[in-house]
């Protein structure tokens, strides 16, 4: 069940960081401001809701809505088993990059930071050089490719600070899985992670088949959801599969 949540958390955060971009594209265009809201809560509530029913469907027992419950409003009853710290870091750093991508990099195009950061992310990362490419073929930059650089930069930051708590996490996803079995073995679970973190490699990290997208995909909520989350999700899909496979050892949880 420990990687279910992971995974169901990141899509939860997912949701979100989309609204935040409807709503903010529905206002700017003139509509009213209650309706778009309400209309955009639907939509995220929603979709949202597909992640709560991976969840629930997704290799967790049956009495696992029960002992959630129990964990949330009786933790006394319940230990929480996962820890948050990595789940409260992703959910800031979408904020931040969502509050640079709308804010910032649109009226901070030039400058010594910012020059600074998209040349050093530009080398340090060939996903985040061909987004830039692509943009200036495009001719659709507007603070894009600054705001691509800090997803990135944010996205290192994130997987550094999970990495060094890995061993905690996999101890954590070993007593919940014995609290609650899963149907897919430790040992496959690991796997298909570790393949859509191999395809997230090559297709964000690497970037070759972003050289072959539309100028369209960059520009409105797909855009901002490739340019400004996809690399923050990418790490947390990486630092899960990892601690799948530490967790799919035989090694004991730590006490």
């Amino acid at each position: 069940m420990g990687v279910s949540r992971l995974l169901a958390k990141a899509w939860i955060v997912t949701c979100l960081f989309a609204g935040a971009h409807a709503l903010r594209t529905a206002v700017l265009m003139g509509a009213a401001a209650w309706p778009s809201v309400l209309q955009v809560l639907a939509a995220v509530l929603l979709f949202a809701a597909m992640g709560l029913l991976f969840v629930g469907g997704y290799g967790v027992s049956r009495d696992a809505f029960h002992a959630r419950a129990t964990a949330i409003f009786k933790p006394d009853k319940t230990p929480r088993t996962m820890p948050m710290f990595n789940d409260v870091v992703f959910l800031v750093f979408a904020a931040l990059s969502f509050v640079d991508q709308v804010w910032y990099a649109p009226h901070h195009l030039s400058g010594r930071i910012t020059e600074a950061l998209e040349n050093a992310l530009y080398f340090a990362i060939p996903g985040n050089a061909v987004v830039a490419d692509r943009l200036s073929e495009c001719a659709v930059d507007g603070g894009r490719v600054f705001a691509s650089s800090i997803a990135w930069f944010l996205a290192l930051i994130f997987a550094a600070s999970a990495v060094s708590r890995l061993k905690h996490t996999a101890n954590a996803m070993r007593v919940d899985r014995m609290l609650h079995p899963q149907s897919l073995s430790p040992t496959g679970l690991a796997a298909v992670l570790g393949i859509v973190a191999v395809i997230g490699i090559q297709c964000l990290f690497v970037g070759a088949p972003l050289a072959l997208l539309p100028c369209s995909l960059f520009i409105g909520l797909p855009g901002a959801l490739l340019i400004g989350f996809a690399p923050l999700g990418f790490a947390y899909i990486v630092y899960a599969a990892l601690a799948a496979l530490l967790a799919s050892g035989g090694d004991k949880p730590a006490h």
